[in-house]
């Protein structure tokens, strides 16, 4: 066998082993939930959500986003520093001047600039944001996108329930203590799309032959450990396979979209992960998340926020653009957040530093209302105001749009109970 083909061997086997471990659920053993059970939740007496939003788009801006420099801008005032505020397509609420796109959408938004956490780390306020738990050394707890899979289940049994774009896997929200299939797919490069999925170096035949000889040989053991970890092994690797031969996998390929549209959410990482994020909505993705580094301004925020920006802007902005054009936007829900603002008061280093006790992010689609600011912070930015919102009270809200049961009760395999958003309430004024 020549090296090529070797390398070519390694990489298809690379991929089943990589999927199945992901998206396909293999890689952690031994776990038991119970789910639906009648144990009271918080007590909150919702009333179901009629329509109520079926997919996620989580937008993820790991380091910290200023509030100042971004949604909750303070004209006038010293702490806002060189950022000048503009006005948006709704009167009564402005933005910032780096966000002019997201400006002339504000009627598709509503920004919570109340939001409070208690987790000024980035770790710490990292998993808080995704998870609605404090971060603890025995369980790891289950992301938004998760629970909407273990609750409604996935839309297209070709494709992946959940995926992660982005260069940092581990800050997204994952399965948790949930059996494995809950975790998300992870594409670190949109533009490569999903790696070593394709037969090269032999046909299909080929590929069955060797996959009906690798069943043969693992008869003994399956038949010997007939448990639900070496069932549920089995079945991932036939689930890979079929989605290897599915010809939902063309959802991966950037390279379908023509050059304007491409160049119309940036060519950037980012950007290119918000039209991954797209084109796998439209194919009945449950969950995305696309994450986007580098807030950590602690150093010369005012160069750094106007690139950062920039490029949220025009990503963001076509991506709102497309679900609406597509019909897809009213059940879909597009949440852009981040684990903490920055200080309103500027440091030496003419930055900004970890602010866990206000900032903002915001909600769109998926029955929201457009054109809200919701909550408010004093005119400096330091404190919030009017309508606190803290980080389970916005989970809440997020997964209500979901039409999650906040009550219902699921329990982890050391039978703790959990609900999805620990104890958060939703905002039932964000709602149209």
């Amino acid at each position: 066998m020549n090296t090529a083909k070797k390398a070519d061997d390694f990489s298809r086997r690379r991929f089943m082993e990589s999927t199945a471990k992901t998206f396909l659920g293999v890689g952690a053993v031994g776990l038991t939930t119970r789910a639906g059970q009648a144990a009271i939740g918080p007590g909150l007496n919702l009333p179901d959500r009629e329509k109520p939003a079926k997919q996620l788009i989580y937008l993820y801006m790991g380091g910290g986003m200023t509030h100042l420099d971004t949604f909750d801008t303070k004209p006038g005032h010293d702490n806002q520093g060189q950022t000048k505020t503009i006005n948006t397509n709704v009167d009564g609420i402005q933005i910032s001047e780096y966000l002019p796109s997201l400006a002339r959408r504000a009627d598709k938004l509503s920004i919570v600039r109340s939001l409070t956490s208690t987790a000024g780390a980035h770790q710490q306020g990292n998993y808080f944001m995704h998870t609605s738990y404090e971060q603890i050394g025995t369980i790891k707890h289950p992301g938004l996108g998760a629970w909407a899979l273990k609750y409604h289940g996935r839309m297209n049994p070709n494709l992946p329930g959940s995926v992660f774009i982005g260069g940092n896997s581990r800050i997204n929200g994952g399965g948790g203590f949930f059996e494995p299939e809950y975790e998300p797919l992870t594409i670190n490069d949109p533009a490569q799309g999903l790696k070593n999925s394709k037969l090269r170096g032999m046909n299909e035949d080929q590929f069955n032959h060797r996959l009906d000889l690798a069943k043969k040989f693992d008869a003994d053991f399956h038949q010997t450990y007939d448990v639900k970890a070496v069932r549920a092994y089995t079945q991932m690797y036939d689930d890979a396979v079929r989605i290897m031969q599915s010809e939902d996998l063309s959802a991966f390929n950037l390279a379908e979209e023509d050059e304007a549209t491409r160049a119309r959410y940036g060519e950037h990482s980012f950007g290119q992960g918000c039209l991954l994020a797209r084109r796998l909505i439209e194919n009945d993705v449950r969950a995305v998340e696309v994450s986007y580094g580098g807030w950590d301004m602690h150093n010369n925020v005012f160069i750094s926020a106007p690139d950062r920006c920039g490029v949220l802007d025009q990503a963001m902005s076509a991506l709102l653009d497309d679900l609406e054009e597509k019909g897809r936007l009213d059940q879909t829900v597009v949440v852009l957040t981040t684990e903490f603002g920055r200080t309103p008061r500027i440091n030496q280093n003419a930055g900004r530093d970890h602010y866990p006790k206000a900032f903002s992010s915001v909600v769109a689609g998926g029955g929201f209302k457009g054109g809200v600011a919701y909550g408010q912070t004093c005119p400096g930015g330091e404190e919030v105001i009017e309508n606190p919102v803290k980080i389970p009270d916005f989970n809440a809200t997020v997964a209500y749009a979901l039409g999650m049961p906040l009550e219902n009760v699921i329990y982890s395999p050391s039978k703790r109970p959990f609900t999805v958003a620990h104890k958060g309430k939703p905002v039932l004024d964000l709602f149209a």
